[in-house]
């Protein structure tokens, strides 16, 4: 699931709805001109296939949403960040390969 393209408070709703979830929610803080994001989709592609519904993987364009990078102090990207029932539960900056990104979610899997 990709947000781009919606208005910043619509944005802000569907965010909020999604991580409020009691699936595990991985979020991919990310931008289209970095490269070490473009290496990302693929690994997160694997992610999904491996762990099928155990995991939600969204994506937000940080240019495109200034406000969410804001309030979850992106400072960097790709920046990984992992919720359910609203709370964070991790956050990593960087590229991780597909099985120490497995090994990190099934850590908080209920």
């Amino acid at each position: 699931m990709y947000f781009c393209g919606i208005n910043s408070t619509i944005m802000n709703i569907k965010f909020n709805e999604i991580i409020q979830s009691k699936d595990l929610v991985l979020v991919d803080f990310y931008a289209d001109w970095c490269g070490p994001c473009k290496m990302m989709s693929p690994i997160l592609q694997e992610v999904k296939a491996t762990m099928k519904e155990a995991v939600k993987i969204i994506k937000v364009n940080v240019d495109q949403h200034q406000d969410l990078a804001s309030h979850f102090m992106v400072r960097g990207v790709p920046k990984l960040m992992l919720f359910q029932e609203g709370k964070m539960l991790w956050r990593q900056s960087g590229v991780l390969s597909a099985p120490d990104l497995v090994k990190v979610l099934t850590t908080h899997i209920k």
